[in-house]
Parts: C-alpha cells; sequence; structure tokens
C-alpha cells in the first residue's frame, strides 16, 4: 500500500503559502509518503449545488479559503522535492482548454522526471462552471473527449482529434512527458456509477471516495466490469482512495488498519490522507510525524 497525503488549506495560510508549502512537502516526501494531491476550486462563488461528501452539502473550508492553481502549485513543489509523486486530486478536466493542459503536464513531467499523476473529475459544482463560461450539463461528454484529445497531443508526433467539444489536425505538442509512453497516467476521480464505469472505460486509475468498504467494494466492482467490458485488463487501472477518517486528530487505531487491509484485499495501492485541518507549519509538522509513526510504521 501507498499513501498519499493532500494538505490543508485555510484563509490567509495553508498551501497556498510557500512558507507552509515548502515545510510540509518537503517533511512529507522525507517521512517517506508516496504522493502529494492537490485539489481545484477556480473561484468559489454563492452556490445552491450540493457537496457530495458532506451531509449537509456543504463545503467544510470558508469561501474565502486560498485554493491554488494545483497545476502551478505542483511545479512549484516539483522544484524543491526530487521523488515525491505530484498529483492532481482531483484537476475539473471539463472546466479546461484539454490543448493547453496537455502542454501544461507534459512540461510539469518532463520538469519533475516523470513524477505527475492527472487526476481529473466533473465537477459538483453548477455556479463554479457558469461562473467560467463552460457548459455544466455536457461535462460528462466534454471530459471523456477531453482525456482523448490530451492522450493524443502526448503520444503522437502530429496529433489529430474530432470531437464535439474538442477538435484538431495536425497538431504537433511538445515537450511530451517523459513518463513510459510518452504519457502521463491519468486518474478518473468521482463517487458515483458513472464515474466508476468511466474510469473502468478510459482511465489509467480510478480515485473513488466512499464512506464504507462495502460500497467502496461496489464503485470497485462495476470499475472492473466496465474495464472488462471495454476489452480492458481492470488490474491495469490501479485504484486509490481517500480516507475521511483521517481528517481529524484521532489516532490510528487496529478497526481503521484493518479496514485498509480489507481495501488492499479489494485491490486497493494507494490511499490518500487528508490533512485538511493542519493549516500551519507547527500543526503539519506535528501531524505529519505522527501520521507517520502510527500510519506508516504501523501498516505492515
Amino acid at each position: 500500500m501507498k499513501f498519499g497525503v493532500m494538505l490543508g488549506m485555510g484563509q490567509g495560510e495553508g498551501l497556498a503559502h510557500p512558507e507552509y508549502a515548502t515545510e510540509a512537502v518537503l517533511q512529507a516526501e522525507r517521512l517517506g509518503f508516496e504522493s502529494v494531491w492537490a485539489g481545484e476550486h477556480v473561484v468559489m462563488p454563492d452556490y445552491t449545488s450540493a457537496y457530495p461528501y458532506s451531509s449537509d452539502g456543504r463545503l467544510p473550508q470558508s469561501p474565502q479559503t486560498d485554493v491554488p492553481d494545483p497545476l502551478v502549485w505542483l511545479a512549484y513543489v516539483a522544484g524543491i522535492t526530487t521523488r515525491i509523486r505530484l498529483a492532481t486530486g482531483v484537476l475539473i478536466l471539463p472546466q479546461r482548454n484539454p490543448v493547453v493542459l496537455a502542454k501544461e503536464v507534459a512540461t510539469l513531467d518532463l520538469l519533475s522526471r516523470g513524477r505527475v499523476i492527472l487526476g481529473v473529475g466533473v465537477g459538483w459544482m453548477r455556479e463554479e462552471s457558469e461562473a467560467i463560461g463552460v457548459p455544466f450539463d455536457a461535462r460528462g461528454t466534454r471530459m471523456e473527449e477531453f482525456i482523448g484529445a490530451v492522450r493524443a497531443l502526448w503520444e503522437s508526433d502530429q496529433a489529430s482529434f474530432a470531437g464535439a467539444h474538442a477538435r484538431f489536425s495536425g497538431a504537433r505538442c511538445y515537450p511530451k512527458p517523459v513518463q513510459a509512453g510518452s504519457t502521463v497516467p491519468i486518474v478518473v476521480g468521482g463517487s458515483g456509477m458513472v464515474a466508476a464505469k468511466r474510469a473502468g472505460r478510459l482511465a489509467d486509475g480510478y480515485y473513488p471516495i466512499a464512506p464504507t468498504v462495502e460500497a467502496l467494494t461496489e464503485l470497485i466492482t462495476v470499475m472492473r466490469r466496465a474495464a472488462t467490458e471495454a476489452g480492458r485488463e481492470p488490474d491495469d487501472v490501479e485504484v486509490s482512495t481517500m480516507s475521511f477518517a483521517l481528517v481529524g486528530d484521532d489516532p490510528v487505531g487496529p478497526a481503521l488498519l484493518d479496514s485498509f487491509h480489507r481495501m488492499e484485499d479489494l485491490g486497493v495501492s494507494r490511499i490518500v490522507v487528508p490533512r485538511l485541518l493542519d493549516c500551519s507549519p507547527a500543526r503539519i509538522h506535528a501531524s505529519l510525524d505522527r501520521l507517520a509513526d502510527q500510519l506508516l510504521g504501523s501498516y505492515v
């Protein structure tokens, strides 16, 4: 099992700020965390859309929270680290221009010597899409097309793509990613059945967030069935998940470790630990040290 970490965001503090980012990411790398994950919100309008990971449908953070652009932030992190993998968790792909994104991600992969993971999702906030000027209702088909367009630009010398939302011909996009196959792993995030099927059909990885191991089992089963129906090998889709049980400061106990072993038996190979509440250098140091002792040291 690999363990990634998603660091805290706050108003006037947290991962958007260089002192915190430097200390937190260097410590995470030194302690042995495999990857660092950065989420995305371009703007935070007043919203009535339901956030899918809370009981009241609201984000846990303030609208004034400093949420950095994930690719810019990961480029900063790439320059101060050498081993830890750099993941978007997740970038809202339908809101991006896929041609520009292919260039940005390939450049980041080259500069980081092949450490990038591109986690993508469709997004849940209609008001944010509308503020950006992107149709919200077409986001699923838009994302699927964009995955194909980005891969074509990475993997071909002269790439062509023809879709309803992306279209180009004879396009050269250099530099190429430096990972095997001149590509970057694309991980589809989402906790519904549509996302599970999309990951099985199209993605290199799947990143569901489920409240229980039983719910996670169902999602992984759906993903694997979709992969098989698409003529793909289900085991080629790497499964990651986030454990919201580790949001707070509670110690890592036997029950939680047992659930991680059950996830491993399901085929989960990475657990992302959210440190969303630890938004100061002192708190993140203590939190990551404690996690390394309790989690990395205990999980055998």
